[in-house]
Order: structure tokens, then C-alpha cells, then sequence
């Protein structure tokens, strides 16, 4: 019998493109969408991700991820931080599909929110997004969380509520040329 070996550990720079990919599953493809936008010749949509991951600041960074590791390879991704307690500007360069999340996000103010919570498709149904789930709490510095979900992903809505999270605010999903088959954005608190 084969054993596999797992653990929770800080991301690092060189899990960039993992942590790429993963965002992308949490967002349903919609980071890919915007970073091929933003493409520059020479450079594909998957450099930009990890190259935005690899850095130290922003929230996208791997400096607020945590990964599970199975076997020396990444199967997961946590990334959470809190949100302080001013809201976001909302400017006219705000791309538009940001708008909703961001002002949902301005309903989760002093909040430990948890941005990106994914599995590779292999390693779903292994327990590993409630263990990160474990693993946000643990860095809440305030006793609330928050998480957005689209309203079309069901199974990360059921694992949420199992974890006592519960609905609070929605938003019209704004999807421009995106392809997804939700319809709203869901903020989703819990009080530890």
C-alpha cells in the first residue's frame, strides 16, 4: 500500500504557476479571462497569473497562500487575508466584472476574508478544503470571516455552510465576454 504524505505549508515564490491555476478554479476561470486581457506580446495569460503570484505585495500574492502538499506537489491553495477597515475605491478604471465582488467585499470590512480556496481536480474530495478552511481561521486576527462564491457553485456553497458560513449579500454576476453559468455573486460571513 502506497503511503502519501500531506502538509499545510507557507506558498512560496516558486509555486506561482500552481497557485495560478488555483486561483483560476476559484474563480472559475475568470482570472484567466481578465489576465488574457492583459496579455503582452511574448507573454501568455498563464505567465502573467504566476508572475502575479510570485509577488510580495497585493493580496494575490504568495505571500497571503497557503498550500497543501501532497508528496512534495502542490494539490491545494488557501489564500486569505484581512480585509482593514476602509472600503475599496471604486474608480472608472475598476473593470467592470470587479465592481460586485469589490462591493461585496466593502460589506466584509475588519473581516479575515478567504480569497482563493481550490483543489486540483485529483485531489478534490480529500478533505483538504476544510482543512484550509481550518487554516484561514487560524490566521483571523478579529472573530469574523468572509468568502464570495458564485451562486452556480454548489459544492463550495455546501462546504461553506457546513463551516457555519452563512449568506449575507449578493450581487449580479457582470460578465462582459466571460463564460460562467452563475447568475450572482454571494457573500458569505461566519462569526468564530
Amino acid at each position: 500500500m502506497e503511503t502519501i504524505t500531506q502538509r499545510i505549508r507557507p506558498a512560496r515564490p516558486e509555486d506561482g504557476m500552481h497557485l495560478a491555476h488555483l486561483i483560476n478554479f476559484a474563480g472559475e476561470g475568470m482570472p484567466y479571462h481578465f489576465w488574457s486581457k492583459l496579455e503582452e506580446p511574448g507573454q501568455d495569460p498563464w505567465e502573467i497569473g504566476e508572475a502575479r503570484a510570485q509577488r510580495s505585495d497585493g493580496s494575490f500574492s504568495y505571500k497571503n497562500a497557503f498550500v497543501i502538499s501532497v508528496d512534495n506537489s502542490v494539490a491545494a491553495c488557501l489564500i486569505t487575508y484581512s480585509i482593514g477597515d476602509e472600503p475599496d475605491e471604486i474608480t472608472p478604471d475598476t473593470p467592470t466584472m470587479f465592481v460586485p465582488l469589490i462591493e461585496l467585499e466593502n460589506l466584509a470590512l475588519s473581516t479575515q476574508y478567504v480569497s482563493v480556496l481550490a483543489a486540483f481536480p485529483e485531489y478534490r474530495g480529500k478533505g483538504f478544503g476544510s482543512e484550509l478552511l481550518k487554516q484561514a481561521e487560524a490566521a483571523c486576527t478579529n472573530d469574523q470571516m468572509s468568502i464570495i462564491v458564485s451562486d452556480a457553485n454548489k459544492g463550495a456553497r455546501r462546504l461553506y455552510e457546513k463551516h457555519g458560513y452563512k449568506p449575507t449579500a449578493s450581487r449580479p454576476i457582470v460578465k462582459e465576454d466571460w463564460k460562467n453559468p452563475g447568475e450572482n455573486w454571494i457573500l458569505m460571513k461566519k462569526t468564530l
